[in-house]
């Protein structure tokens, strides 16, 4: 640690950042409606829109890209309320099906594409440490409004709201960190807090976060491991410590 140079991964720690700002109170809408893999699937689909891009010819990092991964996410959203407003009793399944469909079409579409497993691992695992500061620009930009809805609005954005504002947070950050880290960022810290006191979830399950991808990140230079996957198991563990940290008395009322 004597010789590590912090700045090395701070883009990557701001785009960090940039996810949990909109992930984690979105991520507590998902455990309190009961639809735990949406982010999956959005992201999948997100990332399908990237591939079709590709397959095509668009520039990777034009803005053409982030159109198609954004109208890809919103149909899937669409799809997703319609199928939820006709069959709400097996949406996780249907949220389920829609997941391996677009990760499959992805996979199909690769198939012939010499470039075309480590281009997937990228959308899967990501490469968070090569994020730089000019990459952060317009999630940024989209953070803010998407925080500020969800403030605004809360409860009131209804079921059409909540998935459309859903897939434009998911759209922005599967191309900056992944599909995994994705439904991380989204799941773990929400699911560490869910027994405290509810003006503390928010507070904690950031500080979860936070501290789940500095020392991700850190450890992934130190180590020259992947650091996608780094985090989420950093993550991961700082939540299971959180949550073992937590009032007893609570953990028991929700258990019976």
């Amino acid at each position: 640690m004597d010789g590590f140079d912090f700045l090395i991964v701070m883009p990557a720690f701001l785009a960090g950042l940039l996810v949990l700002a909109t992930h984690i109170p979105l991520g507590a809408q998902v455990l309190k409606r009961g639809i735990v893999f949406i982010d999956l699937a959005i992201a999948q689909i997100a990332a399908l829109g990237v591939i079709v891009a590709g397959a095509i010819g668009l520039d990777p990092a034009g803005w053409t890209v982030q159109v198609a991964a954004g109208a890809a996410a919103v149909l899937g959203a669409l799809l997703l309320t319609w199928t939820e407003r006709s069959w709400p009793d097996v949406q996780e399944a249907q949220i389920g099906v829609l997941f391996v469909l677009a990760a499959t079409a992805g996979l199909l579409l690769v198939a012939h594409n010499p470039h075309g497993g480590e281009h997937m691992q990228d959308l899967l695992a990501g490469q968070i440490l090569w994020v730089n500061y000019a990459q952060l620009a317009m999630p940024a930009v989209g953070a803010v409004l998407i925080v500020a809805l969800l403030a605004t609005l809360g409860e009131r954005m209804g079921r059409l709201g909540f998935y459309l504002l859903f897939a434009l947070a998911v759209t922005a950050s599967v191309q900056l960190v992944g599909v995994y880290l994705v439904f991380a960022s989204l799941i773990v810290p929400s699911l560490a807090v869910r027994h405290y006191a509810t003006r503390l979830r928010l507070p904690i399950a950031y500080l979860t976060g936070v501290g789940g991808y500095g020392a991700g990140l850190v450890l992934s230079v130190l180590f020259d491991l992947p650091s996608g996957a780094l985090i989420v198991w950093c993550l991961a563990v700082l939540a299971i410590c959180v949550h073992a940290a937590g009032p007893r008395a609570a953990v028991r009322d929700t258990v019976a």
